[in-house]
């Protein structure tokens, strides 16, 4: 994956959803608010609060969703 954001973090409205591909080995953070993240062939999901990070361990498709107005950063 290759993500380059200016400010450090991308911030996602209620309920928007962002779709990383290819995205095995980053890590996604959530810096305010909550997000779910799901990952392709995989039978667990995840929900992210303030200042918890989840690494992503699949390759393929992998959403993130805000459950309200968030901001999100990604290692």
């Amino acid at each position: 994956m290759k993500l380059e954001i200016a400010s450090g973090a991308l911030q996602l409205a209620r309920g928007q959803t962002l779709k990383l591909r290819d995205s095995v080995g980053s890590t996604i953070c959530a810096r305010e608010g909550t997000v779910w993240v799901t990952t392709e062939n995989s039978r667990k999901d995840v929900v992210l609060e303030n200042g918890a990070c989840f690494r992503i361990d699949r390759p393929g498709l992998t959403l993130v969703q805000a459950f309200a107005d968030a901001s999100v950063s990604f290692a």
